[in-house]
């Protein structure tokens, strides 16, 4: 597989803001930056009463001013741009694949950008099996303002195996060289009951103990790894999402995991997820996993 950052271009603020990300992401990488535009004349409004060469003539101007625009901020990023007339989330799953990471823009609160919006962008975080970048443009630098010096948050479930986050955010931290903040939030077994009674300080203490030690077993092969990426470990009784949004504010990337699943009813996303994708005013980096 060519590796390569891949961007959904629509020209509204959000997708711009999402270029500029990725523009960044592609020259920490090493690796060209494709601005893909999928329009899909049967569902968008805007197409219906045109003809399909005006329609791909809109796409192709979007296109290039993008690049034009990339091209005279970051001179030497290599550039590939992409116009296809197709269902988005189709087109947008496609170039997923064939991506080191997908990036997409979001307004948070529940709505995405343009083509993205609603029930499209959530599919297509359901379906990918590569990691996906959502960004919002509130609060991003202005150009040639350097970007706040925060470090890399990442959600961590110690119940599930979390190389392919914990992996993704090493390498990140690693490459905007900065720190690490590894957030595990646990709550008591509901097997307990909601009325442990005196019970409750020793159940609490146990689930705290074991929940640390799983969390060090999880992070130790990685921190050998990355000797260099700051590290700091935070275990708590807490609700993860509410957790995550908080931690993540003055943040540079929070990742979060989705578990990978296959039934075709669903957004299978994840509740944390979700809450995380749609109030997180940071970047926030999707990574599927086993």
């Amino acid at each position: 597989m060519a590796r390569i950052v891949t961007v959904g271009i629509d020209g509204s603020a959000e997708s711009l803001a999402a270029a500029d990300w990725a523009a960044e992401e592609a020259l920490r990488r090493a690796v060209p930056l494709r601005l893909l535009r999928a329009w899909d004349t049967d569902d968008d409004p805007r197409t219906r009463v045109v003809d399909p060469a005006t329609a791909r003539e809109w796409g192709e101007r979007a296109l290039d001013a993008a690049r034009r625009r990339l091209s005279n901020r970051h001179p030497g990023l290599r550039i590939e741009t992409a116009g296809v007339t197709e269902d988005p989330v189709e087109a947008l799953c496609a170039a997923a694949g064939e991506a080191d990471v997908l990036v997409l823009g979001s307004r948070g609160l529940g709505v995405l950008s343009g083509f993205l919006a609603g029930s499209v962008s959530l599919a297509v975080l359901a379906r990918v099996q590569r990691p996906v970048v959502l960004v919002r443009p509130q609060g991003r630098p202005a150009p040639g303002e350097d970007r706040p010096a925060g470090d890399v948050v990442v959600g961590l479930d110690v119940s599930e195996a979390g190389d392919e986050v914990l992996a993704y955010a090493f390498a990140a931290a690693d490459r905007y060289g900065c720190g690490l903040r590894v957030l595990h939030s646990w709550s008591v077994p509901v097997f307990y009951g909601a009325e442990p009674s005196g019970y409750l300080p020793m159940i609490m203490t146990q689930t705290d103990r074991e929940a640390r030690l799983a969390l060090d077993a999880a992070l130790e092969p990685w921190a050998e790894k990355y000797p260099d990426v700051p590290l700091v470990r935070e275990c708590r009784q807490g609700r993860p999402a509410k957790d995550l949004v908080e931690a993540a504010r003055d943040a540079r990337l929070l990742v979060v995991g989705r578990r990978i699943r296959r039934a075709r009813i669903g957004t299978h996303i994840g509740a944390v997820t979700h809450a995380v994708v749609h109030h997180a005013t940071t970047p926030v980096a999707v990574v599927p996993h086993d």
